[in-house]
């Protein structure tokens, strides 16, 4: 069980440790900095921490001792000259790195392998622990991508990124809005498999077009990588064969729009969500955080409310800030209002740690 959750905030990165029966606030980086990633590489035991400070550009650094000490490592760069179109119509514009929205690493026992997901859509790799990135070409030159555009934000982001812990050379992505994408090569070649997923924003006629879907996470079951969950725009869905075709999740209560979605590494019918009120307003529902949880695939929905904020509450949840553990039995959420809560019962009941955050972007178990 994993006894140290990295936070990363508006303002900082936050390190909480196990302590008896609760928690407590161990290290702390970058404070009053915008850390909008954190990657624990369990094959080096090193963090990786990813920050977007505005005026001063996107920055990446590398700490090999548990966050005691920082080293400055490189951040991917498109080449120039290369574009990505407007779904406005507009003329395409430069593609400039605007952020990272996906770490992970890329597989097997080398560490410092990486793949990383950007904004605008682009995925890029790394082979020395992010001291050089190459932009994947197989994916960015697909023509698939003319396909792709901004949801929330103006251009499209590549937020989520499974290796097939099977075989490193299977990735899945998913953008936003530009569906799901996997390679079988290690990425030199792709082919988007969103069918059955459908999205509602759409004319008639393009709503199940598998390159303009937006899900807003996708995850993988470790101990059955076939079977991945993704919490669209537009509800949930689940594959059931390795992201190839989606079944839609009928009838959720409270909600079945939201961002965050996490898994039980040992059972992939075991997925948890964070559940809001649709588009514009994007708050929980009636004013209470909850999770839901499902432990059948999707065939009925637990709502888990126990120590969570039950009035007056307006926390969203962000795609990166719901995370389970490798038991898959202790959960972390956080909140845009600075809540952070953990349960250790598989979201039974949830303790609040003893803090008051900036806005939470991501929790990581390290």
């Amino acid at each position: 069980m994993s006894d140290r959750l990295l936070v990363s905030t508006k303002k900082g990165l936050f390190a909480f440790e196990r302590n008896g029966d609760g928690w407590k606030l161990g290290p702390t980086a970058f404070l009053g900095e915008n850390v909008s990633l954190t990657l624990p590489d369990k094959r080096d035991g090193g963090w990786y921490a990813a920050l977007n400070l505005g005026h001063f550009g996107v920055k990446l650094k590398y700490s090999p001792d548990g966050g005691k000490t920082w080293e400055e490592r490189s951040v991917p760069a498109y080449p120039e000259g290369e574009t990505f179109a407007s779904f406005d119509g507009k003329p395409p514009q430069p593609a400039k790195m605007k952020g990272f929205w996906a770490l992970e690493c890329q597989g097997g026992d080398k560490a410092g392998t990486l793949w990383a997901g950007t904004a605008p859509g682009g995925l890029f790799r790394s082979a020395d622990g992010g001291q050089t990135w190459d932009l994947v070409r197989g994916l960015w030159d697909n023509p698939g991508r003319s396909k792709w555009f901004g949801g929330g934000t103006e251009v499209p982001a590549l937020h989520s990124i499974c290796v097939d812990p099977r075989d490193a050379k299977t990735v899945r992505v998913a953008v936003s809005c530009g569906g799901v994408w996997q390679s079988a090569d290690d990425g030199q070649t792709w082919e988007v498999t969103g069918k059955g997923m459908k999205a509602d924003y759409m004319p008639p006629g393009m709503q199940e077009e598998p390159s303009i879907q937006d899900p807003h996470q996708m995850v993988q079951c470790a101990a059955a990588p076939s079977r991945l969950w993704v919490q669209h725009h537009c509800g949930i869905f689940r594959s059931d064969d390795g992201g190839r075709t989606w079944e839609a999740i009928k009838d959720v209560k409270p909600s079945g729009f939201g961002f965050g979605v996490a898994v039980d590494p040992r059972d992939g019918d075991t997925a948890w969500f964070a559940p809001a009120i649709k588009d514009e307003r994007r708050l929980p529902i009636d004013g209470k955080v909850v999770a839901t949880r499902t432990r059948d695939g999707g065939k009925t929905f637990d709502v888990l409310s126990k120590g969570l904020p039950q009035e007056n509450a307006y926390d969203l949840v962000y795609r990166h800030a719901l995370a389970v553990d490798d038991t898959g039995d202790r959960l972390a959420m956080g909140s845009t209002t600075g809540g952070l809560w953990v349960s250790e019962d598989q979201g039974d009941h949830w303790q609040s740690l003893p803090a008051r955050l900036p806005p939470v972007h991501a929790v990581r178990f390290a």
